[in-house]
């Protein structure tokens, strides 16, 4: 699609097999372009051996330059949910893996406490970290990438996987004069309409609502983007459907370990100029004396004065993840860290200790609150 043509609403595109422009007309639109991956424009980075991943066709020709090029050393440029889990993936490959971040620790959406678990996660896979750099230029050697250089180092590498987030693909949106949100993506209403009359947003161009920050947002997550196309396609025929909004709610593993997080950071509160506390706790996933237990680290975020639960982070070992949808479901369902005491949750010793790790968490941040 080359643009928008509202004036005469029709949608201009170009025929791929012959490149001739054409056009059709529309009495209703659905935008649902996206994101696009970033992809900043650094000497060297269009060089030979450096990699995007965005879809499953980039990883399919980062596979085929692996098998036939047999690079020994990798560097991934990004240390959030792709950069840690291509750098996991090149590990288990066999490859020298290198992750270089700008974040001070893996994970940047997670508190820093719970971040230097998941950094310490990365390295115990084998992966080498360089935090809190930034990247200046790739080294480049006969047409190839030969290394990364950062503001504090230089790391070789004969293979560079991106991962650098993506964000909003709104060009048409934009240019088309759609009214835009926070990073430039298109901002929608509840029931997912635009600012012009019979189009609509879904997924990841679009914006979202934060539903314990109550405010607008930009996030791009798999979940959202089916639940909004639902939604979207309903009142487009018809209905009345509205999307109340997101927590940000996510999941990621690096080696053994589950990561998963929900609502508010510790820095989204003091941004927000909100009075939070928090409370990190050390459990284990199961009962302490079986021999699959493992260990479990639970951070959850409440308001003072009216015990609202804010957030929560969990980093631990196999069946640790899974949890963040308990606290997900309790604040969604405006429960207060007090209530969340007194879930009923099951227990059974192979599964859980007596007392959640999650309930553990929330009695400590009661007291705190």
């Amino acid at each position: 699609m080359l643009r928008l043509d509202l004036n005469r609403r029709r949608v201009v595109y170009r025929h791929l097999p012959t490149g001739a422009e054409g056009s059709e007309p529309f009495d209703c639109l659905l935008l649902a372009t996206g994101s696009r991956p970033l992809r900043p424009q650094l000497p060297g980075i269009d060089s030979r051996g450096v990699f995007g991943i965005r879809t499953l066709d980039d990883a399919e020709r980062l596979r085929r330059f692996i098998d036939r090029e047999q690079p020994r050393r990798a560097a991934v440029v990004g240390a959030g949910y792709v950069g840690m889990e291509m750098a996991d993936a090149l590990r288990r490959l066999g490859l020298e893996v290198d992750l270089v971040g700008r974040s001070a620790e893996v994970m940047g959406t997670l508190d820093e406490e719970m971040g230097r678990l998941v950094s310490q996660a990365v390295r115990d896979t084998g992966v080498t970290t360089y935090l809190g750099q930034v990247v200046r230029h790739f080294e480049v050697a006969q047409g190839r990438v030969a290394a990364v250089v950062t503001d504090q180092r230089t790391v070789p590498a004969d293979l560079v996987v991106l991962g650098l987030g993506v964000g909003p693909n709104a060009d048409l949106a934009r240019e088309a004069g759609l009214g835009l949100g926070v990073r430039g993506s298109v901002k929608v209403d509840e029931q997912l309409r635009t600012s012009e009359p019979g189009i609509w947003a879904a997924g990841d161009c679009t914006e979202s609502y934060d539903l314990v920050g109550r405010r607008p947002v930009w996030a791009s997550l798999a979940t959202a983007s089916n639940k909004t196309g639902r939604i979207a396609g309903l009142n487009i025929t018809g209905g009345e459907v509205s999307f109340p909004g997101i927590l940000q709610t996510a999941m990621s593993g690096v080696g053994a370990v589950e990561v998963a997080r929900t609502g508010l950071s510790s820095r989204d509160v003091e941004a927000l100029g909100i009075a939070g506390e928090a409370e990190q706790v050390a459990a284990t996933t199961a009962a302490a004396y079986l021999p699959h237990s493992q260990a479990i680290a639970v951070r959850l975020l409440g308001e003072r004065g009216t015990g609202r639960l804010l957030g929560g982070q969990i980093v631990g070992g196999q069946g640790a993840a899974k949890r963040i949808d308990t606290v997900a479901a309790a604040i969604q369902g405006r429960l207060s860290v007090a209530d969340l005491i007194d879930l009923d949750l099951g227990y059974a010793p192979p599964f859980s200790p007596t007392w959640d790790p999650l309930l553990i968490a929330a009695r400590q941040l009661a007291k705190r609150l």
